[in-house]
């Protein structure tokens, strides 16, 4: 599955979010995009999603516009997971993951489609929880729910808002493993949000950093994660060491004369 982005803008009234963005995409890579808040990460990834309908400009998948598919078509090829799942009423786990089938079914649950989910649970290792209400659940153990989910609507292309804010150091590299493998074995498409660069560093294959809704800097890990853009896009000073994983970011402070200095100096 090729994804293919051309000249995605987006507005909220007046106020530009997206601007001239571009992106191609090959089957089998994990894309992060990152930046600071407010560059439109989320914004890009909902257009991506179809939840929001860009002012101009084009997504396509496999050559087909995602305008023109319906919107169980759609599904099948595209699992979203917001960056909050919210809460979904006193549902199961096991009746939730099973919501990912929805894109799937005709007049009823198959064996099939019980067999998936059972699979997913499996997969994600969430089994034990199958019988437990989604309100008794840690925000992590939610977050988990929510990707399985997506996982058993069996797309092709995963898109993922900060699929690890809720989850503790152990869980976030689970999950980031499995949608590495994921993204490997299937030669699935995982787009995803994460704010943190030592993570997109260690579980990507590309790069994207917004800036102010544009695209700043795109490429390989090393390429993008340097002190130079971290400092144009974040405004911070950053110290870049390298390890078996990839670049590793350490925050030293603002960056001399940026907003954040001034505002301080002001005290």
């Amino acid at each position: 599955m090729k994804i293919l982005i051309q000249d995605i803008n987006f507005s909220y009234g007046s106020h530009d979010v997206l601007q001239g963005v571009n992106m191609e995409i090959s089957p089998g890579q994990v894309v992060c995009i990152a930046g600071p808040n407010g560059s439109g990460k989320s914004t890009l990834l909902k257009c991506l999603a179809r939840v929001l309908i860009p002012k101009s400009g084009v997504v396509y998948l496999d050559g087909r516009e995602i305008s023109r598919l319906g919107s169980r078509e759609l599904a099948r090829l595209a699992g979203y997971v917001p960056q909050n799942g919210g809460e979904i009423f006193p549902f199961t786990v096991l009746e939730i993951v099973l919501m990912g089938r929805k894109p799937h079914l005709t007049w009823g649950v198959t064996r099939h489609d019980l067999e998936v989910v059972a699979n997913v649970l499996k997969f994600m290792g969430i089994g034990e929880m199958a019988q437990r209400s989604l309100a008794e659940l840690s925000g992590g153990q939610k977050q988990k729910v929510f990707i399985a989910r997506a996982l058993a609507q069996e797309p092709q292309v995963f898109l993922l808002d900060e699929p690890t804010s809720s989850l503790d150091i152990k869980h976030q590299l689970e999950v980031l493993e499995v949608v590495k493998a994921l993204a490997r074995r299937q030669s699935y498409v995982v787009i995803m949000v994460l704010h943190d660069l030592n993570l997109a560093a260690r579980f990507s294959d590309h790069i994207v950093m917004l800036k102010d809704g544009r695209i700043y800097a795109a490429g390989k890990p090393r390429a993008v994660v340097t002190r130079e853009n971290i400092g144009a896009v974040y405004g911070v000073e950053a110290l870049i060491m390298e390890s078996s994983f990839g670049p590793y970011v350490i925050p030293v402070g603002p960056v001399q004369g940026s907003d954040i200095c001034l505002q301080a100096a002001a005290f």
